[in-house]
């Protein structure tokens, strides 16, 4: 039986700039997606931005209550935005 866990997806760096979000693998590979993705970072101040933790399945910004998952990324996942409006 195989691990689901590929220690080779684990995040070892993270960095925003040109309006994207890079993030680089235990393996070497870099992702990239479009910060405009992620509300609540593309709103964020560049010391909030600053402010995250690498775990072993994606990425923490305590500042901003959000959660990346590297998973979503590797498959081009949008997250879904949800409307304060509307929930209940």
């Amino acid at each position: 039986m195989q691990n689901a866990f590929d220690d080779n997806r684990t995040p070892i760096a993270a960095e925003i700039r040109d309006e994207m979000l890079w993030v680089t693998l235990k393996d070497g590979r870099v992702i990239g997606t479009p910060l405009g993705w992620y509300p609540r970072l593309a709103q964020a101040t560049p010391e909030q931005l600053e402010n995250f933790e690498l775990w072993a399945f994606g990425i923490h910004w305590p500042d901003l209550d959000e959660d990346l998952g590297i998973e979503g990324m590797l498959l081009g996942v949008r997250p879904v935005v949800q409307n304060k409006s509307s929930a209940a």
